[in-house]
């Protein structure tokens, strides 16, 4: 039977409410031969990851995802073995997660203008994990629980996706400048799942500026948007990439899916280790 990964996940690092361990106790549970930790702005889940993975026979690949603005939205840049004491490296994400401390901050203030009286203590007071960052996760979590939206889809559909009503984007850096930043770290890099962007131009733009990959398999694509990503790596000769996006869970409900729900052969690790050592 081919072994199966799943590339993309998240710990209480970051957004995600499962700590490290939990993820590949779970993940060996589900079958899968190896994990991707992949925590908003951080790899402060790396090492507790390694040790897991140890334990569990999973095989760890270490991964970030970047938060990057292009034309007011929202782009997610994946890193894949990037080197994770590099401190240039280090020092550019904690710049990264101050704009996303300000980003809460900002949504927090056009919530409270919409009549929703939430502050920052009561959504950091979310953290899992006390040297994790904070996103807008954490912000639907006390939406849920003060009963002002019953879910974490309805919290992104009404107030914090990119159509919500107190979405905002401070300036952050581009996907190109993320691009470069992975790549000076000696990672691969992957744009995580196009499908929601809604703007196939800057999907090729970068494929042209330098992307190794492309997240094909994603639990908010459609079936039309897989064809159509495939399509777009297979003709220039990207690595194909999957993941479940799992930020473990909320309310009994899990955000984005279930570990394992995406994904690709356990030859896609190999790929993207090649290429961060022809990096190093």
């Amino acid at each position: 039977m081919t072994k199966r990964v799943d590339l993309h996940s998240h710990t209480t690092a970051s957004d995600g409410t499962y700590t490290p361990e939990m993820n590949f106790k779970r993940a060996k549970a589900r079958g899968l031969a190896a994990l991707g930790i992949t925590d908003h702005d951080t790899v402060a889940g790396l090492a507790d990851a390694r040790n897991f993975a140890r334990e569990t026979g999973v095989e760890l690949v270490p991964g970030i995802e970047i938060s990057t603005l292009h034309q007011g939205q929202d782009v997610h840049v994946l890193g894949y073995y990037v080197d994770d004491q590099d401190v240039a490296f280090l020092e550019r994400l904690k710049e990264l997660r101050e704009t996303r401390n300000r980003r809460n901050e900002m949504m927090i203030e056009k919530l409270n203008q919409l009549g929703i009286e939430i502050t920052i203590g009561d959504v950091y007071a979310r953290k899992k994990k006390e040297n994790g960052n904070v996103g807008r996760p954490h912000i639907a979590e006390v939406l849920m629980d003060r009963g002002i939206v019953s879910s974490m889809e309805e919290a992104f559909e009404k107030y914090l996706g990119k159509e919500g009503k107190a979405y905002v984007n401070p300036p952050r850096i581009s996907p190109e400048e993320a691009i470069d930043l992975i790549k000076s770290a000696g990672g691969a890099v992957v744009l995580a799942h196009p499908g929601l962007y809604g703007d196939d131009e800057m999907v090729q733009n970068l494929i042209d500026y330098g992307l190794d990959g492309i997240e094909v398999y994603h639990p908010d694509h459609h079936d039309d948007e897989e064809k159509k990503y495939l399509k777009m790596a297979e003709q220039s000769g990207l690595i194909v990439t999957a993941g479940s996006d799992f930020h473990g869970e909320r309310n009994g409900d899990i955000f984005h899916a279930d570990l394992g729900t995406k994904t690709v052969p356990y030859d896609t690790v190999q790929q993207l280790k090649q290429i961060a050592e022809r990096r190093r």
